[in-house]
C-alpha cells in the first residue's frame, strides 16, 4: 500500500473529528464526572489505541499481514468511536485529538519496513487534556490538539482540514473565476521551485502552505508590489522584510528575491506558530492582518480558533478572505484530482546561460518565443529567476542567467544567430511614439480635441528603453522625503504629472528600491 495511502488511513479520523470538534457538542465542566456513555466511549478510544501498538509491534516482527488486519481494526474502532463521540452530550473530542496526535507521532506507525521507532518519551496518558501540563504558555489560548485539525507540523497537510463554508467557497473561487491565476502562480512556482522550497523544507513546513500563501499573495510575481507597499512574491512589508533579513543590496529591494523572501517566510511562520501553539489559521491571520494585532485578538479569547465567532467578528474582510483562500490554494495543490483539476507539467530544473552576444529579458524573450510549449512566452519565467535585472537594460556578452534547464537548448538554438535575436534587438531600439499630456488647458479646449486634438503638438519621440522627459514638466522639481511604505508608483500617483519612469531618471534610480528617509526630486508641472 503506498505511503501516502497509508496515513489516510490513519487521518481519516482526523476529518471526522474536526467535524465533531466544531459543532459544538456539550461537554462536562471542569471536575464533572462523566457518564457511563462517556466512559465506554473512552475505554473504546484507548482499546483501539493499545490495538493500533500492537500492529506496530506485529510490523516490528516482520508479521506485515498480521499487522495490517490489526491496523485496520484499530483504526475503524477509533473511527466509530470519534464518530459517536459528536453524538453523545458530555463527550470531550479534544481527549481523541490527543491520541490522534500522539499516533500520529509514532515514526515507524507509517509501517515503513525497516523505520526505527520514536523513541520520544510519551509523558502524557492517553486521552489527557492537551494543556493540561504546568507551565503552559500564557499564548496558549489555543489548544495543542488544534495542531491535529490545522497542520500536522513536519508533515505533508492531509486528510484532516476542516471543509468548513468560507474554505469550501474558496475552493469554488479558485476553480472558477480566479482559476486562470491559479494555473500562472503554479507555472511560476514550478519555475522557482527551486529557489524556495528549500527553505520550506528546512523548516519543515509543508510545501503546498508556501505555494498557497504565494498563490494569494502575488501569483508568484516576484516583482509585485501592492497599495500598501507589500512586496515581492510572498508580500513583505518593508519594516517585516528588515526584521527578518530582506534588506537593501546595492539598491536591490531582497524582498524581490525569491530564495531570500522564502527563507523570510519560512522563519516568519515558524515564529508565529510558536506564538499561537501551532495554530495554522491564526499564524496566517497573523502574516495577513499583523502578529500583534492576532495577538491580541487571540488573548481577548482563550481556546478560541479562528472561525469562532468571537474571533472571526474581530477580523478584517480582507483577512477573512485571505485565510481560507491560502488553505484552499494549498489543498486543491495536494489534490487537484478530487477537484477535476490538471496541473500543467512544468519543467522547473534549473539551469543556466551565458550570454553569447549583448541583450535584455526582453530581447531574450522575442528570440525565445515560445520555445518548448510556452505559448505565453518566456518574459514572467525570466523576470522571476534573475529579480535583480531591469529587463529593458540589455546586459553584455558573458553575463550568466538563471533560466529553466530546457531553455539551454532553446537558447542556443534561437538567440544566438539567425533572424530572430536580429528581430529582437530592432524592436527593442524601435522608436516609441508618446503623445504628451496637455498643459494647464481651459475646458473648453480639452472639449475641442484638448492639447492633442486636431490643433496639439504633435508628439514627442522616446527612443529605445531609455525614458525622455516629458512636456508635462518644467524642468523643475520639489523635494519629496520618502516615508514607510512608499514606492515609486505610490509617488508618482501623488503627483498629476509625473510617472514612474521620470521620478526615476530625474534621481537617477537604477531600480525602484528606496529606503525610509531618502530624499527624491519629483517633477513639478507646468
Amino acid at each position: 500500500m503506498p505511503l501516502r495511502a497509508r496515513y489516510a488511513l490513519l487521518l481519516l479520523p482526523l476529518a471526522i473529528l474536526a467535524g465533531c470538534a466544531s459543532g459544538g457538542s456539550p461537554r462536562p465542566g471542569k471536575g464533572g464526572k462523566a457518564t457511563p456513555e462517556v466512559n465506554a466511549l473512552y475505554d473504546r478510544m484507548n482499546q483501539a489505541s493499545k490495538g493500533y501498538e500492537a500492529a506496530i509491534d506485529q510490523a516490528r516482527r516482520g508479521d506485515t499481514q498480521q499487522a495490517a488486519t490489526t491496523r485496520k481494526q484499530a483504526l475503524d474502532q477509533l473511527k466509530d468511536a470519534s464518530a459517536r463521540c459528536g453524538l453523545t452530550p458530555g463527550c470531550d473530542p479534544q481527549r481523541f485529538a490527543a491520541v490522534f496526535d500522539r499516533l500520529l507521532r509514532l515514526k515507524d506507525g507509517s509501517f515503513i519496513e525497516g523505520e526505527d521507532s520514536d523513541d520520544t518519551e510519551q509523558t502524557a496518558e492517553v486521552g489527557e487534556q492537551p494543556g493540561d501540563a504546568a507551565g503552559s504558555v500564557a499564548l496558549g489560548s489555543l489548544p495543542e490538539a488544534q495542531r491535529s485539525v490545522t497542520l500536522l507540523k513536519g508533515q505533508k497537510f492531509s486528510d484532516m482540514m476542516v471543509m468548513n463554508g468560507p474554505v469550501k467557497a474558496a475552493l469554488e473561487m479558485w476553480l472558477t473565476q480566479l482559476r486562470p491565476n491559479l494555473m500562472d502562480a503554479y507555472v511560476n512556482y514550478q519555475m522557482m521551485r527551486y529557489k524556495m522550497w528549500p527553505a520550506y523544507q528546512k523548516g519543515d513546513l509543508p510545501e503546498a502552505l508556501l505555494f498557497g500563501i504565494m498563490a494569494k499573495e502575488s501569483g508568484g510575481k516576484v516583482h509585485a508590489v501592492s497599495r500598501s507597499g507589500a512586496s515581492g512574491p510572498l508580500q513583505f512589508m518593508y519594516a517585516t522584510g528588515l526584521r527578518f533579513g530582506l534588506s537593501s543590496d546595492g539598491g536591490f529591494d531582497q524582498r524581490f528575491d525569491p530564495m531570500l523572501a522564502a527563507q523570510a517566510n519560512a522563519e516568519y511562520i515558524n515564529e508565529q506558530l510558536g506564538a499561537f501553539n501551532n495554530n495554522l489559521e491564526m499564524t496566517l491571520a497573523a502574516y495577513n492582518g499583523g502578529e500583534g494585532r492576532m495577538r491580541r485578538i487571540a488573548a481577548s479569547s482563550p481556546g478560541a480558533g479562528f472561525y469562532d465567532p468571537s474571533i472571526y467578528s474581530q477580523m478584517s474582510a480582507e483577512t477573512r478572505d485571505y485565510v481560507p483562500m491560502v488553505l484552499a490554494a494549498a489543498w486543491l495543490f495536494l489534490h487537484p484530482d478530487s477537484y477535476h483539476l490538471k496541473w500543467p507539467k512544468v519543467d522547473g530544473v534549473a539551469g543556466q546561460i551565458t550570454l553569447t552576444r549583448s541583450a535584455s529579458l526582453t530581447e531574450l524573450t522575442v528570440c525565445l518565443g515560445s520555445s518548448d510549449d510556452m505559448p505565453e512566452g518566456w518574459f514572467r519565467t525570466l523576470r522571476n529567476l534573475n529579480p535583480r535585472l531591469d529587463p529593458q537594460v540589455s546586459q553584455p556578452a558573458g553575463t550568466r542567467l538563471d533560466v529553466p534547464k530546457q531553455l539551454e537548448r532553446a537558447y542556443m538554438a534561437s538567440c544566438t544567430t539567425g533572424p530572430w535575436p536580429i528581430l529582437a534587438s530592432d524592436l527593442h531600439s524601435a522608436v516609441k511614439i508618446v503623445a504628451p499630456p496637455p498643459p494647464a488647458a481651459t475646458s473648453a479646449a480639452l472639449a475641442n480635441g484638448g492639447a492633442n486634438g486636431p490643433n496639439g503638438p504633435g508628439p514627442q519621440y522616446q527612443y529605445g528603453s531609455g525614458s525622455s522627459s516629458s512636456s508635462k514638466s518644467s524642468g523643475g522639481a520639489k523635494s519629496y522625503t520618502v516615508r514607510k511604505g512608499d514606492t515609486l508608483v505610490s509617488i508618482a500617483r501623488k503627483s498629476s504629472c509625473a510617472d514612474v519612469e521620470d521620478i526615476a531618471k530625474i534621481n537617477g534610480l537604477k531600480t525602484h528600491a528606496l529606503r525610509v528617509g531618502q530624499s527624491l526630486k519629483v517633477p513639478v508641472c507646468r
